[in-house]
């Protein structure tokens, strides 16, 4: 992460000063099973002092395919592995494009397989399979927040 102060200058607009946070890219992966449920990961986040719902996901690597990161990603948090080559584009957004370069990408994956314990132990307090029947009202309650995982999820619940 750095942060810029940049010169902004909008069409037809004056130009001003604005202050700009670099970020690298983030992939995440909504992992949907056969029974129609969704892989979640209970995490804290300590910026927040929250817990909450959320899915795999993570920093894209200089040079690295964004599949392949979202990939990497759900392995290395939750022991599933995902075929880079299946995942299906799900979702894009920039998070806070008011201030900041940041560039969220979503894939679907419906053929995990779980291989390993996960490496990142850190990253999560529980992983458990969830109703995507579910997923809405966790969202209405506040369990699931974060919003790269409230995009995804959402934009599978709009594509049933």
């Amino acid at each position: 992460m750095t942060l810029d102060l940049v010169d902004v200058e909008p069409p037809g607009r004056a130009r001003y000063e604005h202050h700009l946070i670099k970020l690298a890219p983030v992939a995440a992966v909504v992992l949907v099973d056969e029974a129609d449920r969704v892989l979640l990961m209970w995490r804290h986040r300590f910026a927040t002092g929250t817990w909450s719902w959320e899915i795999p996901s993570g920093i894209v690597e200089d040079g690295e395919d964004l599949a392949a990161a979202a990939a990497r990603e759900v392995l290395e948090e939750t022991g599933y592995r995902v075929d880079p080559d299946l995942l299906e584009p799900l979702a894009y957004n920039e998070p806070i494009g008011g201030m900041s370069n940041a560039k969220h990408h979503v894939f679907l994956a419906r053929d995990g397989i779980q291989v390993a314990d996960p490496v990142d132990t850190h990253e999560a307090d529980r992983i458990e399979w969830h109703p995507l029947s579910a997923v809405q009202q966790m969202i209405d309650d506040r369990q699931i927040v974060a919003g790269v995982a409230v995009t995804g999820l959402l934009q599978v619940l709009a594509r049933r």
